[in-house]
């Protein structure tokens, strides 16, 4: 390399795209890539073990790649530095490297888009920023589509994109005769179960890799969850391969049993693409190709195939649109005025609930639960009980190994917990147990009873759920996408409700008393 270095390109830990527009016009004698390892991001919300080692062991692999196309990449592993930060590391470095600027992609989270530049000016080095090119739709493009609306609504956007990528459309039509075909994919498994289920394709540790897990084992010790079995797609290669992997096996079905749940059965028909596409190792366009290829080979039907790219093209989107269009207010946003602190069983999933056993349990073991297991199970219950949103934000933060911040903030503080007032979705997502004996057998074997609301049985979605609709009933019984809700409710004797009320305030209370995690996080 020459004496001069022209441009430091940070890569950051999810960002590890080959063809990156950060790589645009690299000189190998003139530039380099810079990335690090720092404790803090592990710790600024109890991360996982195995999220930890996602991140770290794609980051290991993607810097190997790098330096085998000939360039210079310094690399601070966590054992190379003490730098206590992120910011930290990266002013070190610009100290002795003396760039004549800093590049980069747009970070994913806006607390870094706005201290990477201010580390750079405090080192009197230039800050150049890049548009990722990963997504179907840059800020800009999101900022036009919701410019002068007053609520944004995931499925106008949808429509919007897929007629401006001609994806799933024929003469401005949409395939099928339909946009969204969501009523035929809401199966669930009959009391025989799922059946022999195709196994996703697994990708044992490699010798960087087991590095990597050892290294997590000993440093993060004291964090949730556990490595055995860990076996995620960590660089392009195998990234490509569960692709391949889920369109041929498993999105035939995917469709029909998305929302099912089943006890013991973390993977079902999904894809286990989530955490490669948000690591950049796969980009959506190809993903969405490859489901619609699928489709048009006779492989797979329209309802499943749709359904898919509404989570891709649509949804995935969608959130990280709204994202930038509100950050940072977002973070803090509270509209149900909720004050609960998190259970700490969500950090042991030691409870006697069947169905947040199972979800709990297998989000800190493998770091990932499928979106209704999310949404309608562990976000529900925080959604019911009136978890303060940011508590609950953190906790999925650190569970899963797929989590950013982009695409996790807006669904569990939008979506989930309805804390923006409505502005992503037009009601709260919320059911009584009922909902999750309908789409799981979690209840057959659970000693709560989702079809009573008080007494010993009384199952405690069931009772929140009534209670929430009594807490709310001033905001939301005159919604016209609510009012049946709340008109049942009005069904309910008085002395019904005091008894709800009674039997819902003594959960609070009792779950607030143990709601310290037994390792706190990192300050």
């Amino acid at each position: 390399m020459a004496d001069s270095l022209r441009n430091l390109v940070l890569v950051l830990g999810d960002q590890l795209d080959l063809d990156s527009a950060a790589f645009d016009g690299f000189e190998p004698d003139r530039d380099a890539v810079w990335m690090a390892e720092v404790a803090h991001e592990a710790g600024q919300v109890w991360s996982t073990q195995a999220r930890i080692a996602v991140f770290l062991a794609a980051m290991r692999k993607f810097r190997d790649a790098l330096r085998a196309r000939g360039w210079t990449v310094h690399y601070r592993a966590l054992d190379q530095h003490e730098a206590p930060t992120l910011e930290a590391a990266l002013a070190a470095d610009l100290a002795t490297l003396r760039p004549a600027r800093v590049l980069a992609l747009e970070p994913g989270e806006w607390r870094l888009a706005q201290s990477l530049p201010a580390t750079c000016a405090a080192a009197g080095v230039g800050w150049s920023l890049r548009t990722d090119r990963h997504f179907y739709c840059d800020h800009d493009d999101f900022q036009a589509w919701a410019k002068g609306r007053r609520e944004y609504r995931m499925e106008f956007f949808y429509r919007w994109l897929r007629k401006r990528e001609g994806v799933l459309m024929q003469g401005g039509e949409p395939l099928g005769g339909r946009w969204n075909f969501d009523a035929d994919n809401r199966g669930s498994f009959d009391r025989r179960g799922p059946g022999l289920l195709p196994a996703p394709r697994s990708f044992p540790a490699d010798a960087g890799t087991g590095e990597v897990l050892a290294l997590v084992a000993e440093r993060f010790a004291s964090h949730p969850g556990g490595l055995e079995g860990f076996d995620w797609p960590l660089d392009r290669a195998q990234a490509l391969q569960a692709l391949d992997d889920f369109i041929a096996h498993r999105l035939p079905l995917f469709g029909r049993y998305q929302d099912a749940m089943w006890e013991g059965e973390p993977w079902l028909y999904h894809s286990r693409l989530s955490a490669a596409m948000n690591l950049r190792l796969l980009a959506p366009r190809e993903v969405v190709d490859a489901a619609v290829a699928a489709y048009e080979a006779g492989a797979a039907p329209i309802e499943v195939v749709e359904g898919f790219v509404r989570q891709v093209l649509g949804w995935r989107e969608f959130v990280r649109g709204m994202y930038w269009l509100r950050m940072p207010e977002f973070l803090d946003d509270n509209a149900l005025d909720a004050q609960q602190p998190l259970p700490g069983f969500y950090w042991t999933a030691d409870t006697d609930m069947a169905c947040l056993r199972d979800a709990l349990g297998q989000s800190l073991r493998l770091g990932y639960a499928h979106h209704i297991q999310r949404l309608m199970v562990i976000g529900l219950f925080a959604q019911l009980l009136g978890v303060r949103p940011r508590e609950i934000h953190e906790w999925f933060l650190a569970a899963y190994v797929d989590a950013v911040e982009w695409v996790e903030l807006p669904n569990v503080l939008g979506m989930s917990q309805f804390a923006d007032g409505g502005r992503m979705v037009s009601k709260p997502y919320v059911a009584s147990g009922r909902y999750i004996e309908r789409m799981s057998n979690h209840c057959a074997g659970c000693r709560f009873k989702p079809g009573e609301a008080t007494g010993a049985r009384a199952c405690p979605f069931t009772t929140l759920y009534w209670d929430f609709l009594d807490r709310h009933a001033d905001r939301f019984a005159a919604h016209p996408r609510t009012a049946l809700q709340w008109k049942h409710l009005a069904g309910k004797a008085g002395a019904e409700i005091e008894g709800i009320r009674t039997q819902a305030a003594a959960l609070r209370e009792r779950l607030a008393a143990g709601s310290r995690p037994r390792h706190p996080p990192a300050a």
